[in-house]
């Protein structure tokens, strides 16, 4: 008997529960950089209304794949499109203007940045439902507490990760690495390109995880590379990406 079972908690329960933090702890991260990084763009004044309207879309898009996730498991290619959309999504934020050099209408800017970070919460909320609904075993209550966790980690993490964007916006490439990595794994984990993927580890002398991590970095490169090159061509004088 263990001090669980002690103090009358079952201790595959609680080993769930703690599973799910995990869980939601390292995912919140990928939502709370899209947010951040599409708020950044935003006014001061309205980076904490960008936020909270982010976070709120991240989490009502989990509860709804929540409700569709074992539909969502049989659409063929649906890693792979999600993987190239993070790309485009990557590419667009690392090459958007900054708000000080056009004066853009706030409320455009507002719905702009929510637009952003719902068509990204579309591909990234799948993988958090499809890990908590995993890790809770079917159990609803479980699944709940999964996606309430999940709210305050995304809203401080963006909070969190907005602040230093905006002081330090050379981390805005660390973001877009990150989304071309998540993009990447997408693409190297889509079902329908199990085959190939075999056929490339064979080639390359490397397993299945090996393989992911190729995708991985190539995914990091592939949105650097092109990020860079489409600043260079847009604005030769800033094409540092510093700014």
């Amino acid at each position: 008997m263990t001090w669980l079972d002690a103090l009358g908690i079952d201790t595959a329960y609680a080993l769930q529960i703690l599973k799910i933090i995990g869980i939601d702890i390292v995912l919140a991260g990928d939502n709370a950089v899209v947010i951040a990084m599409a708020c950044r763009m935003l006014p001061p004044k309205q980076r904490m209304m960008g936020i909270l309207l982010g976070a709120g879309v991240a989490i009502l898009l989990r509860v709804v794949f929540t409700l569709v996730v074992q539909q969502l498991l049989d659409v063929p290619l649906l890693k792979l499109a999600g993987g190239f959309l993070l790309v485009w999504i990557a590419l667009k934020l690392v090459t958007a203007s900054d708000p000080e050099d056009h004066n853009v209408k706030s409320g455009t800017s507002l719905w702009e940045a929510v637009r952003i970070i719902a068509i990204a919460d579309i591909v990234m909320s799948l993988d958090n439902v499809l890990a908590i609904a995993a890790a809770a075993h079917g159990d609803p209550m479980l699944i709940v507490f999964g996606l309430a966790l999940s709210v305050p980690l995304v809203v401080g993490g963006a909070t969190l990760i907005t602040s230093l964007l905006v002081r330090f916006p050379i981390l805005i490439w660390g973001g877009a690495a990150l989304l071309g990595w998540v993009a990447g794994e997408l693409i190297a984990t889509e079902p329908l390109l199990a085959g190939v993927m075999h056929s490339v580890g064979e080639a390359l002398g490397l397993t299945a995880k090996g393989v992911a991590r190729v995708f991985e970095v190539l995914g990091v490169i592939v949105v650097v590379s092109i990020g860079l090159a489409i600043r260079r061509s847009a604005d030769p004088a800033r094409s540092d990406g510093t700014t």
